[in-house]
């Protein structure tokens, strides 16, 4: 008998270490700012180790500053211009705009932010097993496959407990991307 892959519903994932496959925009919806990220690949299939998720926007504002002390992310543009800003090691910025096909890293503990440069963009994430859930806790869960009409903007008590929650530091005082 040949195995076959799971097919989870189009907004659930497996929930456990098994081969699965989902349809184009498949997968866990939040809506957080102006932004739309479905999870593809949470910790929970693979033991922790990682997650995968998309992010797709129109042009807006800066994400705010940020760091994660033991989360490593990072960002391979599928579609459209996303400016990366990291701090190195001696506090200097590093500043790209990632264009089509153009990958970034962001190792734990460095402070970052970024901002969709075009019309519309789609990134691919990849992350340390976990934060991939932080966009749901910090926005609103949706089944739409669309960047939200208005941004989705969470109270403070509510950025601070995600962020709390999935290990995220904002530093709401910094300025990246003016």
């Amino acid at each position: 008998m040949t195995a076959e892959f799971v097919t989870p519903a189009a907004s659930d994932l497996p929930g456990r270490p098994v081969p699965y496959v989902l349809a184009a925009g498949d997968g866990e919806r939040a809506h957080l700012f102006d932004q739309l990220f479905t999870v593809l690949l949470s910790a929970d299939e693979t033991q922790g180790q990682f997650g995968v998720f998309t992010m797709e926007a129109p042009r807006g504002q800066a994400v705010p500053v940020h760091s994660h002390p033991d989360v490593h992310e990072i960002f391979y543009v599928l579609d459209g211009r996303v400016r990366v800003v990291v701090e190195d090691g001696e506090g200097e910025k590093i500043d790209r705009v990632l264009t089509t096909g153009d990958f970034g890293y962001v190792p734990a503990g460095h402070r970052h932010s970024f901002r969709v440069e075009s019309h519309r963009a789609r990134t691919l994430g990849v992350n340390t097993g976990g934060f991939e859930r932080f966009f749901a806790a910090a926005g609103e869960p949706t089944s739409s496959r669309m960047p939200p009409a208005t941004p989705v903007v969470p109270s403070p008590e509510q950025l601070g407990d995600a962020a709390r929650r999935f290990r995220n530091d904002f530093d709401f005082g910094a300025r990246f991307i003016e």
